[in-house]
């Protein structure tokens, strides 16, 4: 069990300081501006889901993935940071009136479907689990030891460290709201404005990495 805590510890504090729910909560509440806090609250609980799952199957059956269908992890970081820098420069040029406007023509009631129209795409993927924690996961999953098989304990260890990772999602981006009017509207748009220019700065690092490995493979290829 000492081996397991130390291996759920392990996947904590790689993964999360890369989702970074509580940094991603004042763009999620930006994007469900017009929600109620009860749609927001079940859109949140949905994206943590998504979360859970995708950091799970990446973890467990990641590699086999990328394999089957032959596609390199820097190939997967150079579209994915793509992505991301897109939607964070997006979120960074988004001015206050557009903000204000957005509100008074989405704030209604907000059906079922709805409400989970983009809980996968753009809100779980890339805005809380991006190509960065996927080719984390992917790494932590393909390091697990396994003794003739698979190993149980290091089942368990990512079982726990992604159903954590899920449940500090659900709290960030379920009380978004209240955590805006404890801070005021001045500290949430700095918040935002910050957490987008973050947001920008992890796309280009992220495609960084995935263009220097396939421009290290070149002369590979070439020969």
């Amino acid at each position: 069990m000492l081996e397991a805590a130390k291996s759920t510890l392990l996947i904590l504090s790689a993964l999360f300081p890369i989702v970074n729910p509580l940094g991603g909560s004042p763009i999620f509440l930006t994007l469900t501006r017009g929600y109620s806090a009860h749609a927001r609250r079940a859109l949140s609980r949905r994206v943590a889901m998504n979360s859970f799952f995708l950091l799970l199957s990446s973890c467990l059956v990641g590699t086999h993935i990328l394999s089957f269908f032959g596609i390199s992890l820097p190939v997967v970081q150079v579209g994915g940071g793509l992505i991301v820098v897109s939607t964070g420069w997006a979120m960074l040029n988004r001015s206050d009136d557009d903000d204000d406007d957005r509100e008074g023509k989405v704030r209604k009631k907000v059906g079922p479907r709805d409400e989970f129209k983009n809980a996968f795409y753009p809100l779980t993927l890339p805005l809380t689990v991006g190509p960065g924690s996927i080719s984390v996961a992917i790494t932590l999953g393909a390091n697990v030891p396994r003794h003739h098989g698979w190993n149980l304990l290091g089942m368990l260890a990512i079982f726990m460290g992604c159903t954590i990772i899920a449940i500090s999602i659900f709290l960030c981006y379920g009380f978004s709201d209240r955590l805006a009017r404890a801070l005021g509207a001045t500290a949430m748009g700095v918040i935002l404005r910050l957490s987008s220019f973050l947001l920008v700065c992890i796309g280009v690092q992220i495609l960084w990495n995935g263009a220097k490995a396939l421009l290290v493979a070149l002369p590979a290829l070439s020969q």
